[in-house]
């Protein structure tokens, strides 16, 4: 199969052409940093050939690990005999740095005889403001074709389609220069000159961009939009997913009333309720949450808003030995950790990268959210305010979340100033990328495929976890007494480590079932309850919570210790391939587990006290 490699400038539209071009759900938004990786998928309008997606990077001289990763890769790329030609994403919005860019990729095409397009993306921009991007002038200034195109709107999409063939890309290729000989010194002048004569005049763009970030970038009304969105972002965990959250509870309910009575009373019978219906139908319908938080996330990363509040971070940041760069890393750990750790590659200063993997896995991501909102519903009352747009529980979360973002913080900070310590650094710098709104169908599609993936990626994990934990529950007495199964014994005999925090046996093995992945805690306690309460419904677990009598402060210490622990065994495999250390995740898990430990404890105690 041959391939075509899509390369370009963070911000470019890069991805959300690939994802056009070849029908896949690469993830797409608005500042860089965001592929990681390269991803590979055939074209849609030609399955013979296959396209190739680097990360985004400003220049062929690398400074971050991802620059250096996909720099590397590229120029790798370059010498397969099975490679046809390249295509260069620049964006016609800010056609100087693009075509800096560009310059450096055409030069390497010439050196290994390689050809090459130019896409130049954004076009839908300067049509709505009236205005003109020379093409032709820079078709013959550089001796590629340049086709104007929006991968936002298609504009452009079907010329670009069929201008995607080798032996007519090679027909257009002409050498009015021979960059193989000019100096990137040299370059950078070119494609100011060049980004003069044929690029669209005015700054309307740039004035419109700040003013918005005279509000954005301020010192008081910066800070309090940053405040405000982020509680919002944590408020609509609630709000937003509320009515779905209902809707999947009904219909598992619905669901459980129609196929029980089908079954003969037996084994088989209280298996599908207690850990079809209890275990994993109790996970189930936390999953919309996960939808509304990656869909809120991606509109904050898709306007360009990100950018902004990395530059906002970035001073209170330098107080904990981190950086504004690591504030993107560690938002997208609020998703997930892996995609957060693998993000930590754009931060410049390895030693700053090393101080951001210890704070990512304290934050709060989504395989914790199911978790949270068990434990919140079942003390947190459902106090509304102001239509319902301010709550009690999305108050709670929100302390949650800021808890967990905390104490990431007071580790890289304990961390960085009495462990090793880099006297080499990079400075601060960040592209602001422009304002967008946000792409709606590649967003909505990504927080679905987001969804799914995380309930067939911990499906399997919770399927296999609530079959152990219902056999174990259920023999040798067939679940008449759960304290004499098989599971109570083995509870018992850990169940010391956890009454200190108020906790019985049963919250012990679920908690020890969640070190697989944090949200099998919901499906083994939903499992459990479903045993021992054979004639209630199996799928509000929050009323059989609040119905067994845990005190609200075992609650506040189950919050910590899952705000704290690290109970990922894929977190830590990843941290291993990134640190290219088993020292750093071996480390992390024994001390977050002790710290987690202590501080439920402590909070457990001063709830109690109150």
């Amino acid at each position: 199969m041959s391939e075509a490699l899509i390369i370009g400038t963070p911000n470019s539209g890069k991805s959300l052409l690939f994802n056009r071009l070849t029908g896949m759900n690469q993830k797409v938004a608005n500042f860089p940093g965001i592929t990681v990786d390269i991803s590979y998928g055939p074209m849609l309008a030609n399955p013979a050939l296959e396209l190739v997606d680097f990360p985004g990077v400003y220049s062929l001289h690398s400074i971050s690990e991802e620059e250096r990763i996909a720099v590397r890769a590229f120029k790798k790329s370059l010498a397969d005999e099975h490679l046809d030609y390249v295509i260069c994403i620049l964006d016609a919005s800010r056609l100087e740095k693009g075509l800096h860019f560009a310059m450096q990729v055409l030069r390497e095409c010439q050196l290994h005889g390689k050809p090459m397009l130019i896409a130049a993306n954004m076009i839908d921009v300067l049509t709505k403001h009236d205005m003109h991007l020379d093409t032709r002038g820079l078709e013959r200034s550089l001796g590629v074709p340049v086709l104007p195109i929006s991968a936002k709107t298609g504009q452009g999409l079907r010329e670009l389609e069929q201008a995607m063939d080798k032996n007519q890309v090679s027909q257009h290729q002409h050498v009015p220069v021979n960059f193989k000989a000019i100096s990137d010194v040299e370059l950078r002048r070119m494609a100011h000159n060049l980004a003069e004569d044929c690029g669209p005049k005015g700054d309307l763009l740039i004035r419109s961009q700040a003013r918005l970030d005279a509000f954005f970038l301020h010192t008081w009304t910066g800070g309090a939009a940053f405040f405000l969105i982020m509680y919002l972002l944590f408020q609509s965990i609630f709000t937003w997913s509320a009515p779905a959250m209902d809707a999947v509870g009904a219909s598992l309910a619905w669901m459980a009333a129609l196929v029980l009575p089908l079954i003969t009373p037996g084994v088989i019978r209280d298996f599908v309720k207690d850990a079809l219906f209890g275990g994993i139908g109790a996970f189930l319908v936390f999953v919309p949450q996960i939808f509304v938080l990656t869909m809120v996330v991606g509109i904050l990363e898709d306007s360009g808003y990100l950018a902004r509040a990395a530059v906002i971070c970035h001073q209170p940041l330098r107080i904990f030995g981190l950086t504004g760069k690591s504030f993107i890393p560690m938002l997208s750990g609020v998703a997930c950790a892996i995609p957060g750790i693998y993000a930590a590659r754009t931060v410049d200063s390895p030693y700053k990268r090393w101080l951001t993997y210890f704070a990512i896995p304290l934050m709060p991501c989504s395989a914790r959210l199911p978790v949270y909102t068990l434990i919140i519903a079942a003390f947190i009352p459902a106090r509304e305010a102001l239509g319902g747009l301010v709550g009690l529980q999305g108050l709670a979360m929100f302390m949650v979340y800021f808890f967990g973002m905390m104490c990431g913080l007071l580790v890289t900070s304990l961390v960085s100033r009495v462990g090793p310590h880099s006297q080499q650094d990079m400075p601060f710098v960040l592209e602001m990328p422009p304002y967008r709104l946000p792409s709606w169908k590649p967003l909505l599609r990504n927080s679905w495929n987001r969804a799914r993936h995380f309930v067939t990626k911990a499906g399997a994990i919770i399927f296999l976890v609530t079959v152990i934990i219902w056999i174990l529950g259920y023999f040798p007495n067939g679940g008449t007494d759960l304290g004499a199964s098989w599971l109570g014994r083995m509870g018992k005999i850990i169940e010391p480590i956890f009454r200190p925090l108020g906790l019985d046996w049963k919250y012990g093995v679920a908690l020890l079932s969640s070190f697989l992945a944090r949200e099998v805690f919901v499906g083994t306690l939903g499992t459990l309850y479903g045993i021992e309460g054979a004639d209630n419904d199996m799928v509000p677990l929050v009323d059989q919570i609040q119905s067994s009598g845990l005190p609200v402060a075992s609650g506040v210490a189950l919050l910590i210790m899952f705000a704290i622990a690290l109970q990922c065994v894929s977190t830590l495999a990843i941290l291993r391939k990134e640190s290219n250390s088993l020292k750093l995740p071996v480390q992390m898990f024994i001390a977050y587990a002790v710290f987690s430990y202590c501080a439920a404890w402590i909070g457990y105690q001063v709830v109690q006290l109150f």
